[in-house]
């Protein structure tokens, strides 16, 4: 073949394997969190999965004797997931967990936990674990415990992912994060309610750039392994304020919400959130800076045109046109 004649073939296959190449991994990804409640069922059947690439239903916790919940309908969301192209993983751990978790991670019921979790993933289809282990539980353990999921989940040909958050970076070891196929890095709370006395922004975008920029070129965790995460949530600070509110009953109770970060409650007090501009923002950013962009959670987003996640895939479309 003459160099003319392959540099042509080239160039006319270069757009198939750019395609090929967009469905075999490198697709960016869209991760939403939707809260394990008897209704997830019902709620993903008449929910856009074409706008998310991974579900993760939080949380499945052990009970006092080890048991794992089963979210009812599980096999059914896998299999509407999985017609949708959509990976559902089941995820440990959380801000206020089961009592019982320390005991079955890090105590004498580790090996029967992980292989109960295993055994989960396989009984009803599911794609894999995600590990959001927060606090004191993010501690000398945690290592041991990442590697030997890992490996019980992979030998199944399952994926592991994990939730982490910057606050804790000097406790994750490079070992533990080298396990996870993907990283939601929580670019929230970086205060709350249980901080009164620091109002203001808990998710500012200049977090999430720190953030993102840490653990691509302080950690060498490559881009494409990272996950930004944005909250579909608020938090409020002063007497009349509510603690947490979601982002459909802000932009419900103040008209023009969505087009701002925070807003004043009668009689004192402020809500402080993401809008639209800023979550297109993060979205963007991350583009730029991650593989994906990650949503706590799921059922507190607006409906029909205020959507965020509708806003998210609008701005993820724009941008590889």
């Amino acid at each position: 073949m003459s160099k003319l004649r392959y540099l042509l073939t080239v160039i006319l296959l270069l757009p198939i394997a750019q395609g090929v190449m967009a469905q075999s991994g490198s697709k960016f990804r869209v991760v939403g969190y939707i809260r394990n409640q008897r209704r997830v069922a019902t709620t993903i059947r008449n929910f856009d999965l074409d706008k998310v690439t991974h579900l993760n239903i939080a949380f499945v916790n052990p009970d006092s004797a080890g048991n794992l919940p089963v979210t009812p309908g599980l096999k059914e969301i896998t299999a509407i997931a999985h017609q949708k192209g959509v990976k559902v993983l089941l995820s440990i751990g959380g801000g206020t967990p089961r009592k019982s978790l320390p005991g079955c991670i890090y105590g004498d019921k580790q090996d029967e936990f992980i292989a109960r979790l295993t055994k989960l993933t396989v009984d009803y289809d599911v794609d894999g674990i995600d590990v959001d282990l927060e606090g004191g539980l993010i501690d000398k353990n945690y290592e041991g415990f990442v590697v030997k999921l890992a490996t019980a989940l992979k030998a199944k040909k399952k994926m592991i992912t994990a939730a982490i958050a910057t606050v804790y970076a000097d406790k994750y070891t490079d070992k533990a994060l080298a396990q996870f196929d993907f990283i939601n890095v929580m670019c929230y709370d970086k205060t709350g309610p249980w901080n009164p006395d620091r109002p203001g922004q808990h998710a500012p975008y200049d977090m999430a750039a720190d953030d993102m920029a840490y653990w691509n070129n302080k950690r060498g965790i490559a881009k494409q392994r990272l996950t930004l995460g944005v909250p579909f949530y608020g938090y409020g600070f002063g007497a009349n304020a509510p603690e947490s509110m979601a982002y459909q009953q802000i932009i419900d109770q103040y008209p023009g919400a969505e087009k701002l970060d925070e807003v004043n409650v009668a009689g004192g007090g402020v809500i402080y959130y993401n809008g639209a501009i800023t979550i297109k923002a993060k979205t963007k950013l991350a583009l730029k800076t991650a593989g994906g962009v990650m949503i706590w959670q799921l059922l507190q987003d607006a409906k029909g045109d205020q959507s965020l996640l509708g806003l998210i895939n609008r701005t993820i479309r724009e941008a590889v046109k």
